[in-house]
């Protein structure tokens, strides 16, 4: 069916007027241009929330289990 569609498009062969737009192509490119240069920039904005508090050592919990240290040789 779709071949088929396609077929009797191609045999029409006219000429179709292109769609109409609403702004000129240029103002497409700059609006997606300005629009992802404001994404960057609140990208960017996040990239120094590490830097907001003073460094502090993490608690050593000696109850605390790490899977590392406790197999007992089984192994998976």
């Amino acid at each position: 069916m779709l071949l088929q569609q396609i077929a009797m498009t191609v045999a029409e062969g006219g000429e179709h007027a292109p769609a109409p737009i609403w702004a000129e192509p240029w103002v497409f490119g700059v609006s997606i241009f300005a629009i992802l240069l404001v994404l960057m920039f609140v990208t960017l904005s996040y990239s120094n929330l590490g830097n907001r508090h003073t460094v502090t050592d993490e608690h050593a919990d000696p109850h605390r289990q790490h899977p590392n240290k406790h197999d007992h040789g089984q192994g998976h």
